[in-house]
């Protein structure tokens, strides 16, 4: 009897399916047919298409040594980035007049609309993990400066 007041009140799990439990995306998984910036590679790794997302978006970027970003913004998104590797440096503004270097482990936040650069000026590439409050990646690249 006591056993059974123990289960009252506690609800039934449901065997989890692809799509209403946890998923696990192998890097070989990862998808580079999402929204690009010249001068970077994004892959999303956790999409709709990939696991089944409603609210968020995450993926990788990668600059390669020596390499810059486009000028560009995350329309009405707020962005988080993660430095996994290399020292490189992030630049954001209207003239992208604001600039600070990032090394792994510093977390970097990019509120909607604010235009801002990846660069990377060492001699290996960077990898940068994104996530954003949406699952559709919206990209909107501008003109570069003084292009």
């Amino acid at each position: 009897m006591e056993e059974q007041k123990q289960d009252q009140g506690v609800p039934q799990q449901q065997v989890p399916s692809p799509f209403n439990g946890v998923r696990v995306i192998k890097p070989q998984q990862f998808d580079p047919n999402t929204a690009q910036t010249p001068g970077m590679r994004r892959l999303a790794a956790v999409s709709r298409e990939l696991a089944g997302a409603r609210g968020l978006w995450a993926g990788l970027t990668l600059v390669g040594p020596h390499g810059a970003s486009g000028k560009h913004h995350h329309g009405e998104l707020e962005t988080i980035i993660y430095v996994v590797s290399g020292r490189a440096r992030i630049r954001w503004g209207e003239h992208l007049e604001y600039e600070q270097d990032v090394e792994p482990g510093d977390f970097i936040y990019v509120p909607p609309f604010v235009p801002h650069q990846e660069i990377n000026p060492s001699d290996e590439e960077s990898c940068w993990v994104i996530v954003r409050n949406a699952q559709e990646p919206v990209v909107v690249n501008l003109d570069e400066p003084g292009g």
